[in-house]
């Protein structure tokens, strides 16, 4: 029998449902349309009159308007709250979600007050006090359930006497222990600032009483008393033409409905029904047929005619109203299933609950719209729909199941079209049935009558009868909890308690008889605070079991189980912040500004050796106060283009040196440092500065306490191989007199003016016209002296090495450029020199450049990629040709400058060696057997930003297994009371980030923190003047930064890392927790765990252990019975492979939780956490041993593949472990059956087996594996090379990088970023399966693959193994092309060429774009728009070239880009842009052509920022 269900029934089209969608945008305009022009009716404004001076209670017929007459007092009361804004709130209750969101939405359009509305589904049961304040400070009128406001109340969140106005809908359940009643009783009463209430209902009886006067005057007297107000008295003649809005609630998109329920459903027919049960019910004759065999009721046999009787599908809107969920469900998917009346379309409408017969408030909601709309005529609903619900264009209403009383009045009143009619189906003969509808009839005219004839001057007021509840209240807070709603708080604090699938905990209660009196023994799960509590005997079992758990939360309070306003207690954005750095301690020193006697400073030798054999390079020798530490002095590898040079620092003893000599050599550091990588001269003609030498004078400032040290040029005599140091003092000289010289020229009262036109503006004192022999400035020199001399121009102060003499030449030859004709034009109009041997041959020069970083081997090159990254282009090597008489010689070795840009680099090195150093001095630990180096440190307060070839990235993550395992220890140790649940809450807090960020920070550990690229151009020496400024933005005057406030921000747009001249720089929050854990990992390898807990210990986070503790731990286990088990446990110590002292601990080990039901007090979960941390902390040092030459990524990825579950699980099976499990849950029995079947199924047959992804293990197959390990780690009294030497051969073999394997769905992601194609990833929802669906956007064809996985799945679980059947290409996917592929063609075009699209294919619509001008910009943009329109990423192809000058030289480097974009299933697209002068401008300028190209064809909109 085929039983399908057509597609097209469970799926509307995208144009129905944006048919729809406008449709309700419509039915919302009229609805706010009809409000806004609101009139209301006199005995409207009657009632609103009353009820605003005194309490009142308004009985109106269904569709009266009576919510109108509450918004009117809404509005007044809220215009009073305006004025005295003393914090009052207007509280709107409604018994049922769909109401407190239609009254809600209804207040909105009336009033222009603040609302909101609450109830369970927005988690508002989680709500802390904070949660509260906000709300009701920020919103003025409060629409919620009364359960929420009755909680609320009763946690001291919410106070009555701030409550102006409480409305209640539907007051007539305002009886019995309802919300309703214990809102009044237990805090109206009480109070006594009482809010005004006003209360609404159309039908005030409850129960099946009421069939006379005197029972309803009864009733009305009772719902009086317990809400504090009167019926409000409207005349009848006033109420027979009810208020009837042609409006409608507000409704939201229409979407599917529940499947899952429908495809329920059919099952249950299907059993019931024969083969041919379609054909019976296809007619009306066949109607009768299939009653008279059983098929059907009477009953539904009926209602099917009276949905015959329906001519017009499009008019009928009619409402039929069932007792139970089930037969909702049944009844329209029969419905669906007859032909002849396919015509009208029916669905369902339940309440929200827990069952799984129940609809989401998501889901009632779209049904009621669209029932509304039409597209829905037949609707089959539960109570849900009987009271408050605004229906208008309800035609029909059909009780089929018989109503209860109190239902008569609301139900019939959801008829509310003209000629609507209300049909009640009654079995026929059924004298009952008619006897009870009579009297529901006859009650409703008695109701009437008394509330409309009722003389309220003649009522005695009858008064509350209002017992006091028994209670616990919390005086600090006021929060207060009945003996009736302790029950629910226990189940609540037991819901906190640790859980699995196999078992739940929750109370046990136990009932003793005495003399007719009853006692409650309550008994919580062994996890709890305690375990027992006997409540005191009353006279019923109901009462005991209350008064028990009330007892129960006293105690759970006092133990501190339950905060103060009586909730369990449950056990970061990013942020960046300024912080200073930490200047290194060994630099500090005042000598540089000594002007008498000698001082003495220690010597550190610096050797340079190069790898290839004829390159040379001077040594040095650093001077400064401190004595490094012998780790400070290392060996260093300097990377340049080509070559290496080898860097090795040792000591070489104290040196003493006359002050004189300290003169010289800091006029030596001064004039190569600023010469080299700063400037000599200040001040311009340009910028109207006096132009002075920097040296002229003694800058003291030059010279800073806080970085003061010296590097000298040692001999060239000085051998590799001896640690004496002969410093090259005829050199310094030298360069003492070239400052000397140089400082003349501007001397006191004799400027020097290069401006002006001067005869004897260079001393001519060595005139010689001899060709063997060159002029320079200050002395002639011989021609064969000249090539390799260190000169420096005294006209610009740079410093050059001298190349060659250019033959031929003179300062007559032709200047390169058009503004000048010769060399001596240039100078004379340019500096205004005229020069006094312009026949003298120029010298070709080599101009000194910028210093590089030199640290690592892959950012070293002195060149940039083009041609695609496949060629290596070195840049033009700039030369300059200048006269020589505008050279002064500075008469050290060419070895001693080509040393000076090794400089940089190496002292970065060492000062951030020295500044680890000082991290390890003021840490303090200090142990004879081990050390931590300052290597070590140094790596772990480096971040990747830094582009080392190391970083902290390793040691953190072994910092974090380390971190986890210690605090676990110490918890599992120190609260031996504390479950798992608690032991994990209390460790997340501990190694979380914002916990180990405060540490760190108090610690003064982010002023450590290297977070930014080194950048040798704005490293500055001593002496040194830096001339790219970072000016301080942040507002600090200080160096120390202030924690918090303005100083931490959220942006995202902040540069991190980069240091303002004061030294301040923004650091990300997560990089200080990263440092700490790092360094405690740098602790762990060089000494161990003690020296990690000693550095914990410094840092404020104590953790360390006491044997005291775990003997204490291991005599509590000694009290256990074992004599049952003794047996079991021996084998299962032989499997284990270790023979227990303690044999409690491995019988707690493997004890599930569920045991507790038979009365057993203790399992395993304590000792899972306890395992757990201790194989992450095992497991993750084996493997940083092991692979010491991976990656951190890759180092990652290892721990993950070896610490989970379900490897753990994988061990737990091969070695036959789960066979000792204690447990008892049927349910588990059978997952771990099935998965040692699938798991020794997939060994057997390792070709057909199934991914080790889809083997999805019982967590409790993984949880014995570690709690047996904490149960070891207890009985070897915490020996981790015992326990690693039991577990190693139990986990083996143990991933490595050749056996890793990635998820598939990770290594797809990975190859399709690395490839450029756009991966999507869509999930749907289907019944209880998830369809994914991926597209892979290659550059001809569209990859598409779909599947189904279970609802219940992770989406990672979801991605992992059926997408990728194996590595990159090989790929199980289906392919989706177009029905003609057009294959694609290069085009080529200009600036100003157009690509019409319509001559290849019509374009999507334009995606607009936000193209920053600045650089990167364009670039991104492209990206961005790829991305977003699926398409490959574009690339780029750059070559280099340099301007030709005039002499026929290479001049000005520059570079070309051009783009390629490849459009799918179109045409390939390449573009060059500009000229450019490096290689990411060319490139932006490329990609922004391409957007402007992309633009003309209408596939995106620029708009320029």
């Amino acid at each position: 029998m085929d039983t399908s269900v057509p597609e097209s029934s469970l799926k509307r089209s995208l144009e129905e449902a944006e048919m729809e969608g406008e449709e309700l945008m419509a039915d919302a305009r009229k609805r706010k349309r009809c409000f806004k022009n609101f009139e209301p009716r006199s005995y409207q404004v009657m009632v609103f009159e009353v009820a605003m001076r005194r309490n009142t209670i308004a009985v109106l017929d269904t569709g009266a308007g009576k919510t109108m007459i509450a918004v009117m007092m809404i509005k007044e009361i809220g215009r009073v709250l305006r004025l005295k804004q003393d914090g009052g709130l207007i509280v709107f209750l409604a018994p049922t979600v769909h109401l407190v969101t239609q009254q809600c939405e209804v207040i909105k359009i009336h009033t222009d007050l603040t609302v909101s509305c609450y109830y369970g589904e927005k988690g508002v049961d989680q709500w802390d006090e904070k949660s509260w304040k906000k709300e009701m400070s920020t919103n003025q009128v409060m629409v919620m359930t009364p359960q929420i406001m009755l909680d609320a109340l009763r946690k001291a969140f919410l106070a009555i006497n701030v409550v102006r106005l409480l409305v209640f809908d539907e007051c007539h359940r305002a009886t019995g222990n309802h919300c309703y009643t214990r809102i009044m009783k237990e805090f109206y009463h009480k109070s006594l600032q009482r809010p005004t209430i006003f209360g609404m209902t159309a039908s005030p009886i409850i129960g099946k009483g009421g069939s006379s006067i005197t029972d309803c005057e009864s009733q009305f007297t009772e719902l009086e008393s317990v809400l504090d107000a009167k019926v409000a008295e409207v005349c009848s003649a006033k109420l027979c033409h009810p208020y009837s809005a042609e409006c409608n609630d507000f409704a939201a998109e229409c979407m599917k409905h529940c499947k899952s329920f429908v495809e329920q459903s059919r099952r249950l027919v299907q059993e019931s029904l024969s083969q041919d049960y379609k054909t019976l019910l296809n007619t009306e004759t066949g109607w009768q047929k299939a009653k008279e065999l059983g098929y059907i009721s009477s009953k539904l046999c009926e209602l099917m005619h009276i949905f015959r009787s329906f001519d017009t599908p499009g008019e009928v809107r009619c409402l039929v109203f069932v007792e139970r969920k089930i037969t909702a469900k049944v009844l329209g998917y029969i419905l669906k299933h007859i032909d002849c009346l396919s015509h009208l379309e029916a669905s369902y409408l339940t309440g929200g609950s827990s069952s799984i017969d129940a609809l989401t408030q998501k889901m009632q909601k779209e049904t009621l719209d669209l029932f509304r709309l039409g597209k829905v005529n037949i609707l089959f609903t539960t109570d849900v729909a009987e009271e408050g619900l605004h229906i208008p264009e309800c035609s029909c209403v059909i009780r089929f199941d018989l109503p209860k009383q109190c239902e008569l009045c609301p139900i019939s009143g959801r008829a509310r079209r003209f000629g609507s009619q209300y049909i009640v189906m009654l079995e026929r003969g059924n004298a009952q049935q008619r006897s009870l509808l009579f009297d529901i009839v006859s009650s409703k005219y008695s109701m009437m009558d008394a509330a409309l004839n009722r003389d309220h001057n003649a009522l005695i007021p009858k008064l509350m009868n209002y017992d006091e509840p028994i209670s616990y209240r919390v005086e600090s807070t006021g929060a207060t909890v009945t003996a009736d709603a302790s029950v629910g708080l226990v189940y609540k604090y037991c819901e906190k308690l640790p859980k699995d699938k196999y078992f739940t905990p929750r109370p046990a209660f136990q009932f003793d008889v005495c003399g007719g009196n009853y006692e409650c023994t309550l008994t919580l799960p062994a996890s709890a605070a305690f375990g027992t509590i006997v409540g005191p005997f009353c006279r019923n079992s109901h009462l005991a079991k209350q008064l028990a758990c009330l007892e129960a939360c006293k105690l759970l309070h006092h133990l501190g189980m339950l905060d103060g306003h009586l909730n369990p207690i449950n056990t970061e954005p990013l942020e960046y912040e300024i912080d200073g750095k930490t200047k290194d301690s060994a630099g500090i020193g005042t000598w540089a500004h000594k002007e008498a006697g000698s001082i003495t400073l220690n010597g550190y030798k610096i050797k340079f050796q190069c790898n290839l054999a004829n390159t040379k390079y001077s040594g040095f020798i650093l001077l400064l106060d401190a004595i490094l530490d012998e780790d400070v002095c290392v060996d260093l590898n300097l990377h340049l283009v080509g070559k290496m040079v080898k860097a090795s620092v040792s000591p070489c003893g104290p040196i003493q040196l006359e002050i004189e000599q300290v003169q010289q050599a800091k006029r030596f550091q001064e004039l190569f440092f600023n010469g080299l990588f700063g400037k000599l001269y200040r001040g311009s003609k340009s910028s109207d500065l006096k132009r002075e030498f920097l040296l002229n004078t003694n800058n003291i400032l030059l010279w800073n306490s806080s970085n003061m040290y010296m590097l000298l040029p040692l001999k060239p005599s000085c051998s590799l191989h001896d640690d004496l140091a002969h410093i090259n003092w005829e050199g310094i000289n030298a360069v003492a007199f070239v400052v000397e010289y140089i400082s003349s020229l501007y001397s006191e009262g004799v400027e020097f003016d290069l401006l002006k036109e001067r005869q004897d503006s260079l001393d001519c004192r060595y005139g010689s016209s001899e060709s063997d022999v060159i002029q320079l400035a200050d002395k002639p020199v011989s021609v064969e002296n000249i090539k390799d001399m260190v000169v420096m121009a005294v006209h610009s102060g740079k410093i050059y090495s001298v190349l060659n003499i250019m033959p031929g030449s003179s300062a007559d030859s032709p200047f390169d450029g058009t503004r000048f004709r010769t060399f001596k034009e240039y100078f004379k109009a340019k500096y205004g020199i005229v020069l006094q041997y312009p026949e003298q041959p120029l010298l070709l020069l080599k101009h000194s450049h910028n210093p590089h970083n030199l640290l690592s081997s892959s950012g070293n090159l002195e060149g940039n990629l083009a041609d695609g990254g496949n060629k290596l282009v070195k840049k033009t090597q700039n030369r300059a040709s200048m006269p020589p008489e505008l050279l002064v010689q500075i008469d050290v070795p060419l070895e001693v400058l080509k040393s000076f840009y090794l400089l940089p680099s190496l002292m970065y090195r060492m000062e951030s060696l020295m500044l680890a150093s000082q991290l390890r001095k003021e840490i303090g630990y200090h142990s004879a057997d081990s050390s931590v180096s300052s290597s070590l440190i140094l790596e772990a307060i480096t971040t990747l930003r830094c582009c080392e070839e190391f970083s902290l990235e390793r040691l953190e993550l072994l910092g974090d297994s380390v971190l986890k395992y210690a605090v676990s220890c110490y918890l599992f140790l120190k609260f031996p009371e504390k479950h798992e649940g608690q032991l994990s809450a209390c460790r997340a807090k501990l190694v979380c980030n914002a916990t180990l960020h405060k540490l760190g920070t108090q610690r003064n550990l982010q002023g450590y923190i290297r977070d930014a690229a080194f950048d040798p151009r704005r490293w500055v020496a001593p002496g040194q003047l830096s001339i790219r400024a970072a000016p301080c933005m942040c507002g600090v005057d200080t160096l120390e930064v202030p924690l918090g406030g303005k100083y931490v921000s959220e942006d995202k747009n902040i540069v991190i890392g980069k240091t303002c001249d004061m030294g301040h720089r923004w650091i990300c929050s997560k990089t200080v927790s990263d440092c700490v854990e790092a360094l405690i990992g740098a602790y762990y390898v060089g000494g161990g765990l003690n020296a990690s807990l000693a550095f914990m210990k410094w840092l404020g986070l104590e953790a360390r252990v006491e044997m005291e503790m775990v003997e204490e731990a291991i005599r509590t286990v000694l009290l256990r019975s074992l004599l049952p088990k003794h047996d079991e446990l021996e084998i299962l110590e032989a499997k284990v492979g270790y023979k227990f002292k303690t044999k409690g601990l491995l019988l707690e080990a493997i004890t599930h939780a569920s045991q507790q039901e038979l009365g057993v007090s203790y399992c395993y979960q304590r000792l899972e956490f306890l395992g757990d941390s201790v194989l992450d902390i095992l497991i993750t040092w084996h493997l940083f041993r092991s692979h010491g030459d991976i990656d951190p990524g890759m180092l990652t990825d290892l721990r993950s593949a070896s610490v989970n579950n379900d490897n753990f699980a994988q061990v737990a099976v091969k070695h036959k472990l789960q066979q000792h499990i204690l447990h008892g849950s049927g349910f588990l029995l059978e997952q771990i059956t099935e998965y040692v079947k699938l798991y020794e199924k997939s060994l057997k047959d390792e070709q057909s087996s199934l991914p080790s992804c889809l083997l999805k293990a019982p967590k409790v197959l993984g949880d014995i594996v570690e709690s047996i390990a904490g149960a070891i780690l207890l009985d070897t009294k915490l020996d981790l090379g015992v326990l690693w030497g039991i577990f190693e051969p139990l986990l083996s073999p143990i991933v490595t990088p050749a056996m890793l394997e990635l998820p598939p769905f990770r290594e797809l992601s990975e190859l399709c970023s690395r490839s450029g194609y756009f991966l999507n990833v869509a999930c749907v929802d289907e019944d209880d399966m998830v369809l994914v669906t991926l597209d892979v956007q290659l550059k001809d064809v569209l990859l598409e693959k779909g599947f189904t996985h279970s609802r219940h799945a992770s989406k990672s679980g979801q991605h992992e193994g059926k997408m990728v059947q194996s590595k990159h290409h090989e790929m199980n996917l289906e392919i989706v092309t177009s029905e003609k592929l057009i294959k694609p063609t290069h085009v080529k075009f200009g600036v100003d060429d157009v690509m019409q699209p319509s001559d290849i294919c019509p374009s999507p619509p334009a995606i607009s774009l936000s193209v920053k001008m600045k650089k990167g910009g364009p670039r991104s943009a492209i990206y961005d728009l790829c991305k977003r329109s699926h398409w490959p990423m574009p690339s780029f192809d750059t070559k280099a070239d340099a301007l030709s000058s005039t002499n026929g030289k290479k001049g000005v480097p520059y570079f070309i880009s051009s783009i390629t974009l490849h459009l799918p299933d179109l045409a390939i697209v390449n573009l060059t842009g500009e000229s450019r002068l490096d290689k990411k401008s060319s490139q932006d300028s490329a990609a922004l052509l391409m957007l402007y190209e992309l633009e003309k064809q209408g596939r995106c909109s620029i708009k320029e920022v």
